[in-house]
């Protein structure tokens, strides 16, 4: 019998240097998902624009970047997965370009639409290269290396944006891209190959213009849904309501049509494995917790704290090395332990990390608030690669490049869920705390009645008038009830994310038990 010429393929050039080609372009791709966040004041000023208009530089990038992701492995039997992964990556640099030129905001919101539709079919295929370039044994730690770009690229993220527009011009922000892409692509022309599967693959499919209609219109819609909705008061927006609607409509309509079709565009039926569907599930909740806390710790520390943008992410910098060094020691454990209890020991240490920045207040110090992140980021740590070992082993081969899209989407969509819900949560909890406090500011509590006067002491020995002291002493304590109720909204917003980690951890044992060391195809 001939031998197995996909048993037998193996690359032609060193693993690692294709490995670190992929974490290149995923570096690149992932940062621009958070770096814009704090050049839109900068943007909206440029382009003579509102900073409400210009949000949708943001949002133009997650809805192309959502309808892609699940799209990329379809996309990927037409072209080839390398022909794919370079058309993105020119995509992506060119429309970086191109947004750095943009003369108007429509046409920095389009060619955003364009640099997202790039990005969002890098993640899929640099997964899927992974999977297939290293054997077993090696794919742990392979994916360590991918992971910790994954983890550390959205932290950085807007440090590094803030700095740029500060010292340079927003325009940088994406000038920044295209030297990367330059040398991702020379990387990639030289390195990376299809094996032999891929090259076997049914070329001849008819494209499902439907599935692919829905998709668009069902993700796009919701991601317009989640990024605005606070903005907008939610439901009490026409727009908003109209828009989820029509997002809801179009993505059951969607799963109705995928499910029964014989070539559909994302292959629903991957979640009949039980570990694929529980860890898409498990990484939709970790992209939940991972990109809410990124939006809340540097919040906290500017507007509680009084840090700059520059301290906070000094603050947050030690995290990222946590996750630095412990990456690597994550994907030699999972060759020795099952992954599952790696899981329950990441989404333990992840929840405490959470539940320890409850006991925050205003008086803080430096090394309380980093090492929150640094327990946060070796929780982060334990889960993205043992999540993701777990949840492939059991599907085939052909089938990584779908399941790559699904949790890649799975991700995205939780992080901007995440984002949506403590932001809304942290609005609204300020006002319910500002109406408790203040119905306890009134003459007859005791500490109103001695507070005040005590400043309206200290004003009038530093020579103001009864008058004024009475005023000043009024605003004073009002800043001191909107410091404290946003303090205590913080810390419900901590609670909230840190119980969600909590109860993902039981689902972890509906996952199969991997052995240590076999196969597994991770993404």
């Amino acid at each position: 019998m001939s031998p197995d010429p996909e048993a037998s393929w193996k690359p032609k050039h060193n693993p690692w240097a294709v490995a670190l080609t992929v974490t290149l372009a995923t570096f690149m791709e992932v940062l621009d998902t958070s770096i814009a966040n704090v050049a839109i004041p900068h943007i909206a000023g440029g382009l003579g624009a509102s900073q409400d208009e210009a949000t949708w530089v943001l949002t133009s990038y997650l809805v192309s970047n959502a309808v892609i992701l699940p799209a990329s492995a379809y996309l990927v039997t037409f072209l080839g997965r390398k022909r794919f992964y370079m058309i993105c990556v020119t995509l992506f640099g060119l429309s970086s370009m191109l947004c750095g030129l943009a003369p108007s905001l429509p046409l920095l919101i389009f060619f955003r639409v364009l640099q997202g539709a790039g990005g969002g079919g890098l993640q899929p295929s640099e997964q899927a290269i992974l999977a297939d370039t290293f054997p077993p044994r090696q794919r742990g730690m392979a994916f360590a290396v991918y992971g910790m770009a994954v983890v550390l690229a959205p932290a950085i993220g807007p440090t590094l944006g803030g700095w740029i527009t500060d010292n340079f011009e927003w325009r940088w922000i994406f000038f920044i891209n295209i030297p990367v892409g330059l040398v991702s692509l020379l990387l990639t022309h030289r390195l990376i190959e299809d094996p032999p599967y891929l090259k076997q693959q049914k070329k001849n499919r008819r494209v499902d213009y439907i599935g692919l209609g829905l998709l668009a219109v069902g993700l796009g819609f919701l991601q317009v849904v989640l990024d605005k909705g606070e903005r907008d008061d939610w439901f009490a927006s026409h727009f908003i309501l109209v828009t989820t609607v029509v997002s809801i409509a179009a993505l059951i309509a969607l799963v109705i049509w995928e499910w029964r079709h014989s070539d559909p565009i994302i292959d629903l039926h991957l979640f009949r494995e039980r570990s694929f569907a529980v860890g898409n599930f498990l990484m939709f909740m970790v992209g939940f917790a991972l990109m809410s806390s990124t939006v809340l710790l540097p919040l906290f520390m500017q507007t509680i704290l009084g840090y700059t943008a520059e301290q906070a992410g000094l603050a947050l910098m030690p995290g990222g090395f946590a996750i630095l060094m412990a990456m690597p020691i994550i994907g030699f454990l999972l060759s020795r332990y099952d992954a599952r209890w790696l899981l329950v020991f990441g989404l333990s240490l992840l929840s405490f990390a959470l539940f320890y920045m409850t006991r925050f207040d205003p008086q803080i110090d430096f090394r309380t608030a980093a090492l929150a992140r640094v327990l946060q980021g070796l929780g982060l740590s334990c889960l993205f690669v043992p999540i993701n070992t777990a949840a492939y082993a059991f599907l085939p081969k052909e089938k990584n490049n779908a399941a790559s899209g699904l949790i890649n989407l799975g991700r995205n969509v939780g992080g901007s869920l995440g984002i949506s819900v403590v932001a809304t949560m942290l609005s609204r909890r300020t006002q319910f705390h500002q109406a408790r406090l203040v119905s306890a500011m009134h003459h007859g509590n005791s500490w109103f009645d001695s507070t005040l006067n005590g400043l309206i002491h200290t004003f009038v020995a530093r020579g103001a008038s009864t008058t004024t002291a009475t005023h000043e002493a009024y605003a004073l304590i009002a800043s001191m009830v909107n410091q404290q109720a946003t303090m205590l909204a913080y810390v419900d917003d901590f609670y909230l994310v840190g119980w969600c980690v909590v109860v993902m951890i039981p689902l972890v044992f509906l996952m199969k038990k991997v052995k240590p060391g076999g196969p597994m195809a991770v993404h």
